[in-house]
């Protein structure tokens, strides 16, 4: 099914964050790389091998852990992991967090036929807020409004999309999920709202 079919077929679009309108490791890789540059900073550690470790840690394993590794790695005192959660939550990226080119342009295309465009977004809300807040957006932001899972229940609990959905007066059948398989569509099903992996908008 094309991106035109879905426009035509759902009134209300509903996206996560992460790994849905933008790649997560563009935000996590800023962060480790300004990690990196306040060690050298306090600590006269180099950077660049500090980012390169990071990086490569978190290609191989994710980002479970990484402080722990880094600080195995490099002497890094364990007085700076409260530094590392907090850049996580409140750093200003030296780029712009890009939405995947297919992403922008299904939402644009929403916006043009006057859909309606929700974030039901997953994670720690300050944390995402600040990643909203550098996305670059091309305009999107005024036509988008913004609801945090965590003020509710985790994914895939449906309780926040069914707070939306009643919000809104919105219908279950013309509303549209989409994100990753899990939990999302898990969510949508306890629902009976319609599912679609980003994934799919890619191959348009």
């Amino acid at each position: 099914m094309e991106a035109e079919t879905y426009i035509k077929s759902y009134g209300s679009f509903v996206f996560d964050l992460d790994d849905v309108l933008y790649p997560e490791r563009d935000y996590l890789l800023q962060v480790y790389y300004l990690f990196a540059n306040f060690m050298e900073y306090t600590e006269q550690l180099n950077a660049q091998e500090i980012t390169d470790f990071m990086k490569a840690e978190y290609e191989q394993s994710g980002p479970v852990g990484i402080f722990d590794k880094a600080a195995a790695r490099f002497s890094i005192p364990e007085q700076y992991k409260q530094n590392f959660s907090l850049l996580h939550r409140t750093a200003k990226l030296p780029l712009k967090l890009l939405v995947f080119e297919p992403v922008m342009k299904f939402m644009q295309d929403l916006v043009v036929d006057r859909k309606q465009l929700f974030l039901l977004i997953s994670g720690d809300p300050e944390q995402q807020l600040n990643k909203i807040k550098q996305v670059e957006w091309m305009g999107l932001q005024q036509y988008l409004r913004v609801y945090f899972c965590a003020e509710f229940a985790p994914k895939p609990n449906p309780e926040s999309l069914s707070y939306l959905i009643e919000e809104h007066g919105l219908k279950p059948e013309e509303v549209l999920v989409v994100g990753k398989r899990d939990p999302d569509e898990e969510m949508a099903g306890l629902l009976s709202v319609k599912f679609l992996e980003v994934d799919k908008l890619f191959s348009n």
